[in-house]
């Protein structure tokens, strides 16, 4: 088989991935609670990719040791950093994985202080040398508010993807109709006068769950798409 972009369209079908040709995908939890909504969206994506053949994992930011960036500007030099911590570890998955999955919630309009700060740390995969083109990416975003900056939040993650050279994925079903702008979350369930009825869960909403799983299943085909 060929790469399409090479000029021969080539597709991975579950049955060949199922037959023994590994397909990764790995997602990265940018929130500073493990295992909450931001972790379920992407376990939902995650499972779907997994149903489709794909060997997945997830990681939690929370669990590593990320320093932030010094702007010693080595990285300019040299595809590497000056700082001795996790984020290697992180990297070292990223480059092994096809697909990459960057989760956030909104805390204040905006990625979490922590994922930003890894995103600053990986200038070293980028400055001198795109060292993830050619994967492919996607993101999901979640907050308590019904319109609590989760598009922004979107918007920015997609477009670090899109800066380090993957080819960003959506959660739409091409062949279907559209239901939201991608895998975003909220809590917001009605309002009865001037009180707020909040979901327990992002799981309780049907459209979050709806959006991840197309998310999932959009990955594993557009890898399909670009690896042969």
């Amino acid at each position: 088989m060929c790469i399409e972009k090479n000029g021969c369209a080539s597709n991975l079908t579950k049955q060949q991935i199922q037959g023994g040709i590994v397909v990764k995908v790995l997602a990265i939890n940018g929130s500073h609670r493990k295992g909450k909504n931001t972790a379920n969206m992407l376990n939902i994506v995650l499972e779907e990719a997994k149903a489709e053949g794909a060997d997945t994992e997830l990681l939690e930011i929370t669990d590593f040791n990320i320093k932030p960036c010094l702007s010693c500007n080595q990285c300019l030099r040299k595809t590497s950093c000056s700082i001795q911590d996790d984020v290697q570890v992180i990297a070292n998955k990223m480059m092994e994985a096809d697909a990459v999955i960057l989760g956030s919630p909104v805390y204040f309009g905006n990625v979490t202080g922590l994922l930003k700060m890894f995103m600053d740390r990986t200038r070293w995969m980028h400055m001198c040398q795109n060292l993830l083109e050619g994967h492919i990416g996607a993101a999901v975003t979640v907050a308590g508010l019904r319109n609590g900056g989760q598009e922004v939040t979107l918007n920015i993650l997609e477009r670090f993807l899109q800066s380090h050279g993957l080819m960003v994925v959506d959660s739409r079903n091409v062949q279907g109709g559209i239901y939201n702008i991608g895998a975003v979350g909220s809590l917001y369930e009605s309002l009865e006068g001037e009180q707020i009825r909040w979901n327990s869960s992002i799981l309780d909403d049907p459209l979050v769950l709806h959006q991840c799983r197309q998310l999932g299943r959009n990955i594993v085909k557009a890898i399909g798409k670009w690896r042969g």
